[in-house]
């Protein structure tokens, strides 16, 4: 199969759909950026995918080791909770919408507590656009020893690994600053 005109139309729809959702959340210049460059990939990456490969087909990029193989995930993360697509639909948009309501006071946070937020909104953004378009996710990156995923799942991995440090790390920071502050405040 090669890349069709109505896949690549349908692509560049999920991509200013994308960029529109990044305009109403309040992100700065380089947050919307970067939002809309992991989705853009993501999304690019699954129209070649779905345009040049049937389900199922596997290559082998590195035999037993690495291949690019197109699973159409009906559910969560490594397949749990299959053909529970309203359910998704429904998270995907309750994690977007509360970020549109509360991003101006995590702006106010550090920055890898922003990152973590971006990336993991961006992923959820990009396998929201694959349930919206046919109630399932494209995932083909398959390491064989671990259910095939997407750069979208990799994106939200990444962002919640930058919130976990954050929070586990600012928390002992501030809690430092704080007993510095109090400690001052009795000398």
């Amino acid at each position: 199969m090669f890349v069709t005109v109505k896949s690549i139309i349908s692509i560049l729809k999920s991509i200013l759909l994308v960029i529109e959702l990044a305009f109403v959340i309040a992100f700065t210049h380089w947050e919307k950026l970067l939002f809309i460059g992991i989705v853009a990939i993501d999304q690019f990456v699954k129209g070649v995918v779905t345009a040049s490969m049937v389900p199922g087909q596997s290559i082998p990029i590195l035999e037993n080791i690495f291949h690019v193989t197109y699973v159409l995930n009906p559910g969560a993360a490594f397949g749990i909770l299959p053909h529970q697509r309203e359910l998704f639909l429904l998270a995907g948009v309750a994690i977007l919408v509360a970020a549109g309501v509360f991003y101006s006071q995590i702006k106010k946070s550090d920055i890898v507590l922003r990152f973590g937020l971006i990336f993991l909104l961006s992923g959820a953004a990009a396998n929201l656009i694959d349930r919206f378009q046919n109630g399932l996710v494209v995932d083909f990156l398959d390491f064989r020893i671990w259910p095939v995923f997407n750069i979208a799942d990799i994106a939200i991995v990444v962002g919640v690994g930058f919130m976990i440090y954050s929070i586990l790390f600012n928390f002992e920071e501030n809690k430092l600053e704080k007993t510095k502050t109090i400690k001052l405040i009795k000398d």
